[in-house]
């Protein structure tokens, strides 16, 4: 199972610790964001993985290098510029996935989400993980019924998407119809986020989903990094007593 981790954004709201360092690539806990993800999805036998890239795309293969040192096989797929946004970022990348499911996980966020519980392919198109709301996003994104299906309705017990999921390659396949005439979708390459086409697929009941209650951060702010780096030191100083 191969893996992609959407390391493209312009990381705007973290200025200016993003001014000469990717946002994915700002350390917590005493490394960089992104290598979390790496060694969880080398723990669980994923060895290829593909990294987006777009805002210092230099400085990943200058840090991350081949992947060799995890085990992993990394790739870069490289945006240009302007990032293409989710949508845009995986239809990009889906040459160097294959035809088979994969993980996908967003680049900036921190979470103990053991990575071992994902499916190896969802039942449907995609299949999502979900944890309570934080402050930032009280409104939630989803809901998750009790069959395990993932909607999107109104209603109180709504969840936060965590960017983490397992999704088939055909979730991209009506990408221009769902999408429609947008700037976004005439470009070259087309960019377009991804809620859309889940929306859609959830329209036809083709999307599943768990509710993670552990811990999560999205990391988008330097006062959520600077939290995040003292909670994950903290622990690792109480594990070294």
């Amino acid at each position: 199972m191969k893996a992609l981790i959407l390391a493209a954004g312009l990381g705007e709201r973290m200025r200016p610790l993003t001014e000469r360092t990717p946002k994915p690539l700002l350390e917590a806990g005493g490394k960089p964001l992104i290598v979390w993800h790496l060694e969880k999805l080398a723990a669980i036998g994923v060895r290829e993985a593909v990294i987006n890239t777009s805002w210092l795309a230099d400085r990943f293969p200058q840090i991350l290098g081949d992947g060799e040192r995890w085990g992993l096989r990394l790739q870069y797929s490289y945006e240009g510029p302007a990032p293409l946004e989710t949508g845009g970022g995986m239809l990009n990348a889906l040459p160097l996935l294959g035809e088979a499911p994969f993980i996908a996980v967003n680049g900036d966020i921190w979470t103990d989400y053991p990575f071992a519980r994902l499916p190896d392919e969802p039942a449907g198109q995609a299949h999502l993980v979900l944890v309570d709301n934080p402050a930032h996003h009280p409104g939630g994104d989803f809901v998750l019924a009790a069959d395990g299906a993932v909607h999107d309705t109104p209603g109180d017990h709504r969840l936060t998407f965590a960017g983490i999921g397992v999704y088939r390659p055909s979730l991209l396949q009506r990408w221009r119809e769902i999408i429609g005439d947008t700037p976004g979708a005439a470009a070259v390459p087309p960019r377009f986020g991804l809620a859309p086409l889940l929306r859609a697929a959830m329209a036809g009941g083709a999307v599943s989903g768990e509710h993670h209650r552990g811990h999560w951060t999205d990391v988008g702010t330097p006062q959520r990094l600077a939290q995040l780096d003292a909670k994950l030191r903290a622990t690792a100083g109480s594990h070294e007593l």
